[in-house]
């Protein structure tokens, strides 16, 4: 009786160690890419959730490419092995719509974070409004020009949603200012590199007549700071306008050479990260990232049901930068 009641309590125990491992949620997180520094804040911030330190949440990290068809592998191997959840940056506004409705019909909730998908398939997304940041990067733009000149515009992958709405936001101002003439708008596919060759052409196809830069984000806009460097031009000359905050983009702010606004990368993360979480764990889960106490009034959690979810952007200033670089080291701490 006494061998019995021993295998029947280790029994037990088995089962309930058994139990506890089945309450770790397996969540994949699939950015487009880890090339720039905005997607690696975005992973460093999910790997300091406070579910995941706490080993509550297993966490898988995809490396997009900057590819759809890589990406869509990606989710398709993470709904054949069962995933309990996906976060994700697209890389294209529709061509992940299918695997949303196959992650959907697996049972497995996805949220879209820092841009969106052309399906109804997805739980929710959380982002910056893009259009605004077009609107915010080509005022200030245009009010360093004086309402005139010459601007080139860096679009990011075409059919990306960033790159979408921001170019609607960009086009949407130069409507209001006749006297300023786009001479070139080209993909640079948000690479410093990219953004460095395609500069050098225009700075040689266009020889003293460029008066502004639009970077639909930081990366391109201080890849053609280098180029502009490379031909013995000032950056403070030209009108650079860049989108997301990196630390270089940062201290090209402090240095008066761009103007940048900061997307908030730990907030998109984390915030998404909860969202998923609270769509497969249900009402029981609450919220665990800073953004919503931090943007409380202007983007309230309303349950983890709401549909889209916007944070505000924060331009970047002589007396904030000091704050944000710090802040941004923190977070890529071990």
């Amino acid at each position: 009786m006494l061998k019995k009641m021993i295998a029947v309590g280790l029994c037990a125990l088995s089962t309930s160690a058994g139990a506890q491992a089945a309450e770790k949620t397996k969540v994949g997180a699939a950015p487009y890419g880890l090339r720039a520094e905005f997607a690696n804040l975005w992973v460093a911030a999910l790997k300091k959730h406070p579910e995941v330190t706490s080993g509550k949440v297993e966490l898988t990290v995809f490396d997009g490419r900057y590819d759809a068809v890589v990406q869509n592998n990606q989710i398709a191997t993470m709904i054949t092995q069962h995933f309990d959840a996906i976060e994700m940056i697209p890389v294209d506004f529709n061509g992940s719509a299918p695997q949303m409705k196959k992650a959907k019909a697996a049972n497995i909730p996805v949220v879209i974070s820092n841009s969106r998908v052309n399906s109804p398939d997805i739980v929710s997304t959380i982002e910056c409004d893009d259009v605004k940041a077009g609107e915010i990067i080509m005022e200030a733009a245009a009010k360093k020009m004086g309402g005139k000149g010459n601007v080139v515009v860096f679009q990011g992958p075409i059919g990306s949603a960033g790159e979408l709405d921001r170019s609607k936001g960009v086009k949407s101002v130069l409507a209001k200012y006749p006297d300023i003439k786009v001479l070139e708008m080209k993909t640079a596919n948000w690479s410093r590199a990219e953004g460095l060759a395609l500069m050098e052409n225009w700075l040689t196809a266009h020889p003293n007549q460029i008066n502004g830069i639009i970077g639909e984000n930081d990366e391109m806009a201080l890849g053609a700071i280098q180029a502009v460097k490379s031909h013995g031009l000032n950056p403070k000359d030209f009108a650079i306008v860049g989108v997301d905050g990196v630390v270089d983009a940062i201290n090209a702010v402090k240095a008066g050479e761009m103007f940048s606004i900061l997307q908030d990368a730990e907030g998109q993360a984390q915030g998404g990260l909860d969202l998923v979480l609270h769509a497969k764990l249900g009402d029981s889960y609450t919220p665990k990232a800073n953004v919503w106490k931090q943007w409380e009034k202007e983007m309230p959690w309303d349950g983890g049901k709401g549909k889209e979810y916007l944070i505000p952007w924060t331009v970047i200033t002589q007396a904030n930068a000091d704050q944000i670089i710090q802040h941004q080291k923190d977070l890529m701490s071990k």
